[in-house]
């Protein structure tokens, strides 16, 4: 159905092209035209622009395709800024209005030429100023149908960017396309190649793919052409791994489906893709054939931080994926759940990640295949009880103690040192226990009595 929306769509969108592209494109995309245009020099709209208007989408990026070479193109843009390796056909990127600007010399020499070396053909399509759509590679055919299909022969165009092969399965992802069977035999021919290209690349395009609408389609596509064995091996280790009574599913398929359950935010979509990557490495059976994976959210946390730092993902994303991986067990308590017991949890996990650590667990339930309804009694018991201590306003990490580092080497007659956050956390371990303690003068007496006593926690 989604398909014969698109066709339906496409259709008309030929025809309201124009109208789209005057309200979407910037008063500076326009400019930039119009001043190509002026100096006597071809210039249209190309890649993936032209693909959202005809879907009706808004574009996030704009490029430019010229017939005016790079020197041309900064002399009516002094502004512009040359990129790539070869000066007669690089790349000049003009920042207006707030909007950076791509605007490439037509490769090969003309627009036919430059829209025939292009990856897919649903980003070898061109549109003028005016609207027109020029479209010789039948990308718009191709969006109807829902095929994704390499511009000439697909070997030709993987080998000139290997990256393509896995920018080609989130394409597919993304629009909801099936990947042409010669550019999939291509793919899982050169696969190995991938290996060739920059790790940082290769992490960009796989977390594009992960909050696509399909990531789980994506993955099962990455792992039978090949392509996940040559940058995360690693995972296809969960792949055939039995659990246990708890669970309907193997770990890989189990992952999947957690994957596809969590909100198309990236750290989310890598925790949930991660959270039981160390079971294989972590199983054992018991006498009785039980299964057990004891301690792995500890060794998964590790396994996902060596994965994010290799595929060079950014520091903030692959600290909140690794903590809701290390942590992803921890909506659980042993004992009574005192007052005590959840702001030592709320301690552990963190405030800011307790929305995050819910929908994952969500998601882990519901794909377990085994359990009614997305949380369980126990947990929303604990959630009921965690809101509670928070509305108390306790004192739930060092920062919140009524007492501070200074006052600490104060009391302890000593410049800094490790044991400062250690008395801290000591104070804490107590305010967690009683609340009420989280005064000044209780806390100032408190250190008083640690340093006469010659506190053993000081390093």
């Amino acid at each position: 159905m989604r398909r014969l929306a698109n066709a339906l769509r496409l259709g008309w969108g030929k025809r309201v092209l124009p109208g789209r592209l005057r309200r979407a494109l910037p008063p500076g995309g326009r400019a930039i035209l119009a001043a190509l245009a002026g100096a006597g020099h071809e210039a249209v709209l190309v890649g993936g622009a032209v693909r959202d208007l005809l879907l009706g989408l808004t574009p996030q990026d704009w490029d430019v395709a010229t017939s005016a070479g790079p020197d041309q193109i900064r002399a009516l843009f002094p502004g512009g800024r040359l990129v790539g390796a070869a000066r007669e056909t690089g790349t000049v990127l003009i920042p207006r209005g707030g909007t950076t600007y791509e605007v490439t010399p037509y490769r090969a020499g003309s627009l036919a030429g430059d829209l025939a070396r292009r990856d897919f053909t649903i980003d070898a399509m061109a549109l003028t100023p005016a609207g027109r759509l020029i479209d010789p590679m039948g990308g718009r055919r191709d969006l109807a149908a829902g095929v994704l299909r390499a511009c000439g022969r697909p070997e030709d165009r993987l080998e000139e960017d290997p990256l393509r092969m896995l920018r080609a399965v989130r394409l597919a992802a993304q629009f909801d396309l099936t990947l042409d069977p010669a550019l999939s035999r291509a793919i899982a021919a050169q696969a190995p190649r991938l290996q060739a290209v920059a790790p940082e690349r290769i992490g960009a395009e796989f977390g594009r793919l992960l909050v696509t609408d399909r990531p789980a389609w994506g993955m099962q596509r990455l792992r039978e052409l090949g392509l996940l064995a040559q940058f995360a091996p690693e995972l296809l280790e969960m792949v055939g791994v039995e659990q246990n009574r708890y669970h309907a599913f193997p770990v890989w398929e189990h992952s999947l489906m957690a994957l596809a359950l969590v909100p198309p935010v990236l750290h989310l979509r890598l925790a949930a893709l991660l959270h039981d990557v160390a079971k294989p490495r972590c199983l054992s059976v018991d006498e009785a054939g039980d299964r057990h994976f004891y301690r792995h959210e500890v060794v998964g946390a590790e396994m996902a931080d060596a994965l994010l730092r290799r595929l060079r993902f950014d520091n903030a994303t692959r600290a909140r994926a690794v903590h809701l991986v290390r942590r992803h067990m921890d909506l659980h308590l042993d004992g009574p759940a005192t007052d005590a017991a959840l702001r030592r949890m709320v301690r552990r996990i963190g405030v800011e990640h307790l929305d995050d650590l819910v929908q994952l667990r969500r998601a882990d339930r519901l794909a377990s295949g085994k359990r009614e309804g997305d949380l369980g009694p126990d947990t929303m018991a604990i959630l009921d009880g965690i809101r509670r201590v928070l509305a108390e306003d306790a004192a739930l990490k060092v920062t919140d103690l009524a007492v501070d580092g200074h006052d600490v080497m104060a009391a302890f007659g000593r410049g800094p040192g490790r044991y400062v956050g250690q008395v801290l956390e000591a104070l804490l371990e107590e305010v967690l226990e009683q609340p009420e303690r989280n005064r000044r003068e209780v806390l100032l007496q408190r250190l008083q009595e640690m340093a006469a006593g010659g506190w053993k926690g000081c390093g």
